[in-house]
């Protein structure tokens, strides 16, 4: 059996740790905590505006209960109405998710100009040229 020196243990301790700190520590891993946090508090936002306002709506306007269920045998119910309060949830989380990315879309593409989004396209190398040239060579020769 091999014997493991303590010290050679430590090491790969401390390279352990040393990885997991930079990963930690990477901005798209704090961007990515910040964001489940923002859409936590979004989420709940977005339950009160369906419960407090389109759910007494529709409530008002078809004369539906969406809170309603449907009795089952045994005493047990189906909550409907839950269900499709979570749809509705749903449906403008994504909608609004939707919109904001559009929007910060639109206010990348804003701050660049024409000069620099054709700084950005890839040239084409020496090499890239060259063999263009002998297709076209080759083409002409077909002919």
């Amino acid at each position: 059996m091999k014997k493991v020196d303590k010290k050679e243990l430590a090491g790969k301790g401390k390279g352990f740790i040393a990885e997991f700190k930079s990963f930690v520590l990477r901005g798209n891993v704090m961007d990515m905590a910040v964001g489940v946090i923002i859409g936590t508090a979004f989420a709940s936002i977005i339950g009160a505006l369906t419960d407090d306002f389109i759910n007494p709506l529709i409530n008002g306007l078809g004369g539906a209960e969406i809170g309603g269920r449907i009795k089952i045998y045994g005493g047990q119910y189906l909550d409907y109405g839950h269900f499709l309060t979570a749809v509705i949830n749903f449906l403008i989380m994504a909608f609004v998710l939707f919109l904001m990315l559009k929007f910060v879309n639109k206010l990348m593409t804003v701050g660049k100009s024409k000069k620099e989004a054709e700084a950005a396209a890839p040239t084409k190398t020496d090499e890239a040229i060259l063999l263009e040239e002998i297709r076209d060579l080759l083409k002409k020769g077909k002919k």
